[in-house]
């Protein structure tokens, strides 16, 4: 069966904030233009309104989403204007260090259009068109989102360290937070003896059940033999997989005794990590399935968790890190909030700008097809 996934949930797996609509600016009765209330300035760099609105609208939609309580989502649009301020802080600094994201923005892109089985980018365009998402925005929001991890990996990331000792220490404190029921971890390649989507109607009536099934069993022992004299796995469902997992090398995830039908869990927890089935029979036709991970149940060895560990203690040390690195941002920097929002991420060394004739002037030329009313 094919899996459909939406660009929201592609937004979604790529971390990324869902994107309200825009909020409507608030218009001059007078004179007809539409007017900008300025809420902060982060040297150059104005927030409106309008922006803020945005952001509070997606902490909401993130709260819903997740089933968090009306508490914690209050709790998080307290930090909607230090998460703006943060995120200009970050991308100031890129522009600084002249980090680029047009490369890995591609690569990004082109993921979500494999993730969603689209055939291009025109397609991925129109898919978020078609779901109220500006394209251009999700692209914009998506470049700046390389660009402030890449900063973040290069001047917080980078300089943090973790000991032998404390990956130690962290295995003896956790032990049962790490117990594990038996688990393999499988990926597929499927050979369909169902017409493909691409295939002419006249052609696809033309050939029997029958033929088809034989034509499918052929080409998965050819695949099978393929991958017994050396070839990868991952390279062969990516080429000849007819499931929805071929983007991904054919990776299904995890499975857990008795979540799988009784003929495959059979098969698959009696193999060894590495080891792959003969093409078994399907409905869907014929599947090769390959262990890529066995877990026996109970406290795995240190040694197969200290990859987990790192990332634990890693994601540990790097918060604070970022805070205190993005306080050091914000004291170099000129930060005006106007009374009545709060920073909450504010350091009391900040400086506040002064403005002049020539930093108005730069205010103008942010948005030109807007005016602000500044404070």
């Amino acid at each position: 069966m094919k899996r459909h996934i939406s660009i929201l949930a592609a937004i979604a797996f790529l971390a990324l904030p869902l994107f309200a609509a825009d909020t409507p600016s608030k218009p001059d009765t007078k004179s007809g233009t539409v007017v900008e209330e300025i809420i902060a300035r982060i040297n150059n760099h104005i927030v409106t309104r309008t922006e803020y609105d945005r952001s509070e609208q997606q902490v909401q939609q993130e709260g819903e989403q997740q089933n968090a309580t009306p508490q914690q989502i209050s709790d998080k649009e307290k930090n909607v204007l230090r998460d703006l301020v943060d995120q200009q802080l970050l991308l100031q600094k890129g522009d600084d260090m002249g980090i680029t994201a047009e490369t890995d923005l591609v690569k990004r892109l082109d993921e979500i259009r494999k993730q969603m089985g689209l055939a291009n980018m025109d397609d991925l365009a129109k898919a978020a068109q078609a779901q109220g998402v500006s394209y251009e925005e999700f692209k914009e929001n998506l470049r700046e989102n390389i660009i402030t991890q890449k900063v973040i990996q290069q001047e917080v990331g980078s300089k943090i360290n973790i000991t032998p000792a404390e990956i130690q220490k962290y295995y003896k404190d956790h032990q049962s937070d790490m117990e594990q029921p038996e688990q393999v971890r499988l990926s597929e390649i499927l050979i369909s003896t169902q017409p493909k989507p691409t295939e002419d109607p006249k052609t696809a009536a033309s050939i029997s059940d029958e033929q088809r099934v034989a034509d499918a069993q052929a080409k998965a022992n050819q695949v099978y033999d393929a991958i017994q004299k050396g070839a990868k796995f991952d390279d062969v469902a990516k080429k000849d997989s007819d499931g929805p997992t071929a983007p991904q090398g054919g990776d299904l995830g995890y499975f857990k005794r008795g979540t799988l039908a009784k003929e495959l869990e059979d098969v698959t927890f009696g193999m060894k990590a590495g080891e792959l089935t003969k093409p078994i029979r399907t409905k869907q036709g014929f599947v090769i399935l390959k262990v890529t991970e066995h877990q026996q149940a109970g406290v795995p060895p240190e040694k197969e968790v200290e990859g987990k560990i790192q990332d634990a203690l890693y994601y540990q040390k790097l918060q604070p890190a970022l805070r205190a690195y993005l306080t050091k941002l914000r004291e170099d920097a000129y930060i005006d909030i106007k009374p009545g929002y709060t920073d909450a991420g504010a350091s009391p060394n900040e400086t506040k700008p002064i403005y002049t004739t020539a930093s108005a002037e730069q205010t103008k030329k942010h948005k030109k097809k807007k005016h602000f009313l500044l404070f």
